[in-house]
């Protein structure tokens, strides 16, 4: 059996399954988003890095969460509208989910495993976020304060540690 973040699917927000294996040998940044949080306009910041890196092998996916002070109460079509009609997202959304506890998603349970936080391996809140490197081995783990523009260092290096190959 696949081994790492590999081995992992989830449902889109248009309801389809999507293995992680789609995007191998991408440089990927997982984040918990919530259309109602006082970081949601990270949401910005995480399309413009997509937007800036995507050609050079960058993936962001974005998994909504309600867990913190319930701040992504809507269903799958109001995450959508809110996400494209506020923000411009273009990155690829997925259904709904819980990152903490025993309904957590599981990538989830794995990455918080893989990547333990200051809080231990529980999330702390909407938009922490994990970077995965092109071989999908999780690689970094940023609290939800850490803006998308203090990640693109992180991000420019591993995209260029494959051309050093």
């Amino acid at each position: 059996m696949e081994a790492g973040f590999y081995r992992y699917s989830a449902r889109s927000l248009q309801g389809k399954e999507i293995g992680m294996d789609a995007y191998r040998g991408k440089v990927v940044l997982v984040v918990n988003t919530a259309s109602r949080c006082g970081l949601t306009p990270q949401l910005e910041g995480l399309e413009a890095l997509y937007r800036k890196y995507k050609d050079e092998g960058l993936v962001v996916l974005g998994f909504p969460c309600n867990q913190f002070m319930r701040q992504e109460p809507g269903d799958e079509n109001s995450i959508a509208q809110g996400c494209v009609v506020n923000y411009g997202v273009t990155f690829q959304m997925f259904s709904k989910i819980n990152v903490n506890g025993e309904e957590a998603h599981p990538l989830y349970k794995y990455l918080r495993k893989e990547l333990k936080g200051n809080l231990g391996s529980a999330v702390k809140w909407n938009f922490t976020k994990f970077l995965i490197d092109r071989n999908g081995k999780p690689v970094k783990r940023f609290s939800p304060v850490v803006t998308p523009e203090k990640i693109e260092p992180y991000v420019r290096e591993l995209l260029k540690a494959e051309e050093r190959k």
